[in-house]
């Protein structure tokens, strides 16, 4: 595959330092465990390539002002357990002890640097120029060899860790990174048609900008939708949704998304799958209603049994499917069925994707990750891909190969 980047394929890594950023922050109990290892898990495959190399990490845990705002060092512990090898951690980010600390490592160890956020500079949005002017960057940046982000998921903020060291020195991609990077890609492309897009959870903006990309560009032969996206989607064709979900899409500050709904169905309304029916919320009671003579004050909070047979046999007759957001209040029981079945359908296409968040958290429980060709680490870092936006820390790691290729 042609590449605008360099990976661990195009850079000599053995004997070499390595600063490599990852995204192992995770939710963690009031006692300070963490309780997901998923992203640590996810990284392994590139540190794994780096046992010739003397490797730093850089990563972040949760941000100021909030309860698991911590230090790294559960982190080191954790990794150190899953990799089977001590991962010592360094209580600093770019002071005396952590240049110490760097200087005096022999091939094949790896250290874990302080919390990336407790360096106030690493949150601010700036340009790559300006956040390689910074104190992290020229302090760190003449111990290292090759800087590799791995960290996808946050590659859509410009903080200071993502984009600055690749503006001084050679960047490349992870192993994680270049997967996304391919896999979202591969599914933009629509090269392996019919595609079919199915979007959905209270993320509106967000899910409408990717079915206004992937319509326009062709991407996508066509668009289903779920959610509360469907709710916007189904008030802007005409469908009495009642005011209490008007009121619910008005609290979240998306009313604005039913106008641009409404265009979007006027240019592709044969693109543009809508449920037929939905299941409503009466004191935990599932009640299945028809859209087309539902007049309630009832919560929305599922797909119907006839729209997900409908959108099943869509899914599964697709050569690839791509898939954002949970179809319903999946964390209950009673209204998580739109959400598993359509998962479940996914596994039956030749290639499929599931974006990052809640509805990755759904294929795990579903123990469906491995028949799912790829499931993304990143919620915001996918939807803003798949919307065709430019991810400030993948712009990094292609201007840095067109610097030092």
């Amino acid at each position: 595959m042609s590449r605008d980047y360099l990976t661990i394929d195009d850079v000599e890594i053995n004997g070499k330092t390595v600063l490599c950023r990852l995204d192992l922050n995770s939710p963690m109990d009031p006692k300070g465990t963490i309780l997901d290892d998923k992203r640590f898990r996810s990284h392994i495959i590139t540190l794994r390539e780096l046992e010739d190399s003397k490797v730093v990490i850089l990563a972040h845990q949760s941000r100021a002002g909030k309860r698991d705002f911590t230090t790294m060092e559960p982190h080191s512990g954790l990794l150190s357990r899953l990799m089977r090898r001590n991962i010592c951690y360094v209580d600093d980010i770019f002071g005396s002890h952590a240049i110490d600390s760097i200087r005096k490592m022999e091939n094949g160890e790896i250290i874990m640097l302080e919390n990336a956020r407790f360096y106030s500079e690493e949150n601010l949005k700036r340009t790559a120029e300006e956040h390689a002017e910074t104190h992290m960057v020229w302090r760190l940046s003449p111990l290292f060899d090759v800087f590799i982000n791995d960290a996808f998921s946050v590659s859509h903020r410009p903080h200071l860790s993502i984009t600055g060291f690749s503006h001084v020195m050679p960047g490349i991609a992870g192993r994680v990174m270049e997967k996304e990077i391919d896999c979202l890609s591969y599914g933009l492309q629509g090269n392996n048609h019919p595609c079919v897009f199915v979007l959905g959870g209270t993320k509106v903006d967000d899910s409408i900008k990717v079915t206004k990309n992937v319509l326009e560009n062709g991407s996508a032969d066509r668009v289903l939708v779920t959610g509360v996206v469907a709710n916007v989607f189904l008030a802007a064709s005409g469908i009495d949704i009642g005011t209490l979900n008007l009121n619910f899409i008005e609290k979240q500050d998306y009313l604005d998304q039913i106008g641009i709904a409404k265009e979007l169905l006027a240019r592709f309304s044969a693109k543009i799958g809508l449920p037929v029916d939905v299941a409503l919320n009466r004191n935990g009671t599932r009640i299945e209603e028809k859209v087309s003579n539902m007049k309630t004050e009832l919560p929305i909070n599922d797909i119907g049994i006839e729209t997900m047979v409908k959108y099943s046999n869509e899914i599964k007759s697709a050569k690839t499917v791509v898939m954002n957001g949970p179809a319903g209040v999946f964390e209950n029981e009673s209204f998580a069925l739109g959400t598993y079945e359509l998962i479940k359908a996914g596994t039956e296409s030749d290639f499929s994707i599931i974006g990052g968040g809640h509805i990755a958290a759904s294929v795990e429980q579903l123990g469906l990750s491995g028949k799912i060709s790829h499931v993304s680490t990143g919620g915001g870092a996918c939807i803003d891909f798949l919307a065709g936006e430019k991810l400030p820390g993948i712009e990094a790691l292609k201007n840095a190969a067109r610097r030092f290729r």
